[in-house]
């Protein structure tokens, strides 16, 4: 009710709990790339689908109930695509959130399907009357305008547990961060202009789902389907499964 104008960044960011959970998935960047420094990935460590430490199951952690049911959720449905959507800023942000140097709070840290992450960024920035117009204002001191409105996470500001990671290296999920508005709140009397700000790049967006290679792995002589078979791409360290 108070809106943007009397409400801070910090308003309504954290559950009940005091937890937030836009940094609550379990961390498995750190795992993979002390694997990688150890040269132990793919041969003793996976490039993908990288498990859950033990520690984040435990009943005692830090975890939401909410964050626990949406890492259920992407188990239980083979999600390839997704966009989790914010407020506050008008920018595209994709993985990785973690910056791969643990003392720099900023710092470019593709994932290797960079290319992949920022078409999908730019499809939806591309499409966005509020960032794609030519009377585009800075929300505050970043200028995101003159980067396409699109910037790897973790070259804006670093997140450890952040649920694009989280859904890069735990399942096949592509996701990105979507800063759809500079106004965090909203009146009611803004959201129909909000909405047709966005409507046509969710749209977009969706439609990306088709994009690249499909089709189904099948056992030679049975032509049965294969499940979990895993697709290795020469250049690409980062497999995905059927």
């Amino acid at each position: 009710r108070q809106g943007s104008e009397l409400a801070g960044w910090a308003m309504g960011r954290w559950t009940y709990e005091g937890i937030d959970l836009n940094h609550n998935f379990a961390d498995l960047n750190t795992a993979l790339w002390d694997a990688e420094d150890n040269d132990l990935v793919p041969h003793k460590f996976p490039n993908h689908y990288i498990p859950i430490p033990e520690y984040y199951t435990f009943a005692n952690a830090t975890v939401a109930p909410e964050t626990r049911a949406v890492i259920a959720w992407m188990q239980r449905y083979p999600f390839v695509l997704s966009a989790n959507l914010h407020g506050g800023e008008l920018v595209v942000t994709y993985p990785f959130d973690m910056t791969r140097t643990y003392w720099k709070a900023r710092e470019p840290t593709p994932t290797p399907d960079d290319g992949v992450f920022r078409w999908l960024a730019t499809v939806y920035a591309t499409a966005n009357l509020a960032m794609a117009s030519g009377e585009r204002r800075r929300c505050h001191h970043d200028d995101f305008a003159r980067l396409g409105n699109i910037i790897n996470g973790a070259d804006w500001h670093t997140v450890a547990g952040s649920m694009n990671d989280f859904s890069y290296l735990h399942t096949n999920c592509f996701e990105i961060t979507v800063e759809l508005s500079c106004d965090k709140f909203p009146h009611a009397s803004e959201l129909p202009e909000e909405w047709e700000n966005n409507r046509e790049s969710l749209l977009l967006f969706m439609e990306q789902v088709h994009r690249g290679i499909k089709g189904v792995v099948r056992d030679g002589d049975t032509g049965q389907g294969i499940p979990n078979a895993i697709i290795s791409v020469d250049g690409i360290n980062h497999d995905v499964r059927t």
